[in-house]
């Protein structure tokens, strides 16, 4: 049987949700080993002067305990 935990992560990018997404689990694999799933729990947006200027995800990221 497998023990998972689930660790809450915020990360942001200049060019989409998408992008931003890939940054916290490339940053997060950094120092967590086995990442098995990534859950997007929330999306927003900066605007600055009618244009988004960045794009942030609040992810719950899973990963195995070994």
């Amino acid at each position: 049987m497998a023990i998972m935990k689930v660790i809450e992560v915020l990360a942001s990018s200049e060019k989409s949700w998408e992008e931003a997404t890939k940054k916290a689990v490339r940053q997060t694999s950094k120092t967590v080993r086995n990442i098995k799933s990534v859950f997007v729990q929330s999306q927003s947006a900066v605007v600055n002067e009618d244009e988004i200027t960045e794009f942030r995800v609040n992810l719950k990221i899973t990963f195995e305990v070994s």
